[in-house]
C-alpha cells in the first residue's frame, strides 16, 4: 500500500537528517517507527503525510506519488495525528471530531449528512470522548485532547492513519484501550497504521513490524521478536536494556537496567541472613533483595524478594484455595505476600537441615526440610491420580551470592533436582503404592536466590563449580533429612 524508496532529506544543507530509506507497508499492517531523539523518525512521517517537501526519493500511496493527489484526494486516504496539537481550542469536541469528515464533503455547496453524523458518534464512542461532546478544547486535559484529535483522525475514515506518539498524554488505560482499538480496526477494516513509539513495550505489543532509525538510517525492518535485540537497543540508544519474554503473549518485554550507584561494601554473606525458627514457621529476611526462581506457592516464577517463609501445616491440610490462604496467612504474620516466597509442609521445621560453603569466588546457603510421608515414584505417580494426598513436603532453599543468568538459575534448578531424586534413592525411600523407588513427593518445592552481585555464572549445570557445591549441599542436605524424617517415622511406629 505505502511504498517509501531511496528517500534522503536535508534541511538547508545541513547534515542528512534521512539517508537512503526505503520500506514497504501492506494493508492492514501495524507498523511501528522506534528511535531515539534526533534519528528523523518525525521528519519522515512529516514526508509521509506531504506536510514537508523538498526531499529526495519517491513516496507513494496505492501505486500514486504522494504528491500527485490533491488536498482532499489525500484526505480520504491518509489522517495523520501530529506529535503536536496546537489551536481549535475553542472549538466543542463535537465540531473538532466533525473537522475530520472536510475531505468527505463534494460539491460547492456541501452538506452534513447522517452517515457524517453516524461516523462522528462512532469514533466519539471508539476513544470514549462522546460524553465530552459539548465541551470545548481549553477546559480538557492533555489526554482528552489527545484522544480528541484521534477521533478527528478516524472521522476521515482514512486507509493510512499515521501517529506520532499516539501515547503522548494518555494514561496506561488510554493507551491499552487505544491500541486495543486500532489493532481491531486493522483486523477488521484493514485500515494501516504507522505510528511512531517511544514505548518499546507497547510496540512489540501491538506491532506487526518495528522498523527502528538510527543517525536517519533504518538499522532493523522486521517482527519485534527480531527487532528488539538486546545488542542493538544498548547500540542505537546507548543505554543498558535487558531482554524478556513476555508472561503472557510470544513478544519481547524490554527493560531499562539504570546505572549502578555507588554503595557501601556488600555484607559479609553470613550477615545477610536474619533466620527465626519455631515450630510453626522458618523465615529467612535477607539484607537486600534476591533475583529468586521458586516454585512456591507464594513467589513463584522468578521474583526479587527478601524475605522466605517455610510454614508448619497438619499433615491433613485442606483448603480450596492454598495460595490464597497462604498468602493471607502471610498478611496475617506481617508480610507482604508481594515480597515473600512462601512454602507449606508438613514436615517438622525443627528438624531443618542447614548446610553451607564459603569461598573467596562465591558462597551457598542451603536450607531443606525434608517429609517422606507423601514419598511418591515420579514415573509411576500415574499409578496415583485416584488417592486423595497428605502433606508431606521437600522444601529446598538455596541462596547464593553470586550473579547467575536465567540459563544457571534453570540448570541449578535440575541439578537440585536430580540430586534430591539421588539421595532419596540412596536412602531406600519407598513408594507405598508402587513399591518403587520414590525420586521425592508429592508436594516439593524449591526456590533458588541469588545476591547478583560478585562471581558472573553464565551456567550453573553439574560439570560448573555452581553445579557442583549446590549438588553436593542438597544431596548431602536431603539425606541427612531424610534420615530424620525416618527416625521419627519408625518412632511412631513403635
Amino acid at each position: 500500500m505505502l511504498e517509501v524508496n531511496h528517500l534522503q532529506f536535508e534541511y538547508s544543507q545541513e547534515k542528512p537528517i534521512l539517508k537512503d530509506v526505503s520500506f514497504s507497508v501492506k494493508r492492514g499492517e501495524m507498523i511501528g517507527i522506534l528511535g531515539p531523539n534526533g534519528s528523523g523518525k518525525t521528519t519522515l512521517l512529516k514526508l509521509i503525510s506531504g506536510t514537508l517537501g523538498g526531499s529526495k526519493g519517491d513516496i507513494s500511496l496505492d501505486g500514486k506519488e504522494i504528491k500527485e493527489y490533491t488536498r482532499k484526494e489525500l484526505g480520504r486516504k491518509m489522517a495523520v495525528l501530529p506529535q503536536k496539537l496546537e489551536g481549535l481550542f475553542e472549538y466543542t469536541v463535537h465540531e473538532t471530531v466533525s473537522l475530520g469528515r472536510y475531505a468527505h464533503q463534494h460539491g460547492l455547496f456541501s452538506f452534513w449528512t447522517e452517515q457524517d453524523e453516524a461516523v462522528v458518534q462512532d469514533v466519539m464512542e471508539k476513544t470514549c470522548v462522546i460524553h465530552l461532546a459539548k465541551r470545548t478544547l481549553v477546559n480538557l486535559s492533555g489526554g482528552e485532547r489527545q484522544r480528541v484529535f484521534l477521533a478527528q483522525a478516524l472521522a476521515q475514515e482514512p486507509e493510512l492513519l499515521l501517529l506520532d506518539e499516539p501515547t503522548n498524554h494518555l494514561d496506561i488505560a488510554h493507551q491499552i484501550q487505544l491500541f486495543n482499538l486500532l489493532k481491531k480496526w486493522t483486523e477488521e477494516t484493514e485500515i494501516t497504521v504507522v505510528a511512531i513509539f517511544h514505548d518499546l513495550n507497547i510496540a512489540s505489543m501491538y506491532c506487526d513490524r518495528l522498523l527502528m532509525l538510527h543517525h536517519g538510517e533504518i538499522v532493523v525492518d522486521d517482527k519485534p521478536q527480531n527487532a528488539l535485540d538486546e545488542k542493538l537497543l544498548n547500540r542505537v540508544y546507548d543505554v543498558n536494556v535487558q531482554r524478556q519474554a513476555h508472561l503472557s503473549l510470544p513478544k519481547p518485554v524490554i527493560t531499562f537496567v539504570p546505572a549502578a550507584k555507588t554503595t557501601e561494601a556488600p555484607l559479609c554473606f553470613a550477615d545477610l541472613f536474619t533466620v527465626e525458627k519455631s515450630k510453626e514457621i522458618i523465615s529467612v529476611q535477607v539484607a537486600q533483595p534476591l533475583k529468586t526462581l521458586s516454585s512456591a506457592l507464594v513467589g513463584d516464577g522468578f521474583v526479587w524478594v527478601a524475605n522466605f517463609v517455610n510454614r508448619h501445616v497438619s499433615s491433613f491440610y485442606e483448603c480450596s484455595d492454598p495460595k490464597e490462604e497462604m498468602q493471607q496467612f502471610l498478611q496475617s504474620q506481617g508480610w507482604s505476600s508481594q515480597e515473600c516466597v512462601g512454602m507449606m509442609t508438613a514436615a517438622s521445621l525443627e528438624d531443618v537441615i542447614i548446610k553451607t560453603y564459603e569461598d573467596i569466588d562465591f558462597s551457598v546457603k542451603v536450607m531443606i526440610t525434608v517429609g517422606i510421608s507423601n514419598a511418591v515414584d515420579a514415573a509411576s505417580s500415574i499409578e496415583h491420580l485416584d488417592e486423595v494426598h497428605t502433606q508431606g513436603a521437600v522444601n529446598i532453599w538455596i541462596f547464593i551470592q553470586g550473579h547467575l543468568t536465567e540459563a544457571a538459575f534453570v540448570q541449578l534448578m535440575m541439578v537440585a533436582t536430580e540430586t534430591k531424586t539421588k539421595a532419596f534413592m540412596q536412602e531406600g525411600v519407598i513408594d507405598s503404592k508402587t513399591g518403587t523407588a520414590a525420586t521425592g513427593t508429592y508436594t516439593d518445592s524449591i526456590a533458588i536466590a541469588a545476591t547478583q552481585t560478585h562471581e558472573h555464572f553464565s551456567y550453573g549445570g553439574s560439570i560448573t563449580g555452581i553445579g557442583k557445591v549446590v549438588g553436593y549441599l542438597v544431596y548431602e542436605g536431603t539425606r541427612e533429612g531424610i534420615q530424620r524424617a525416618s527416625k521419627k517415622i519408625r518412632g511412631l511406629k513403635c
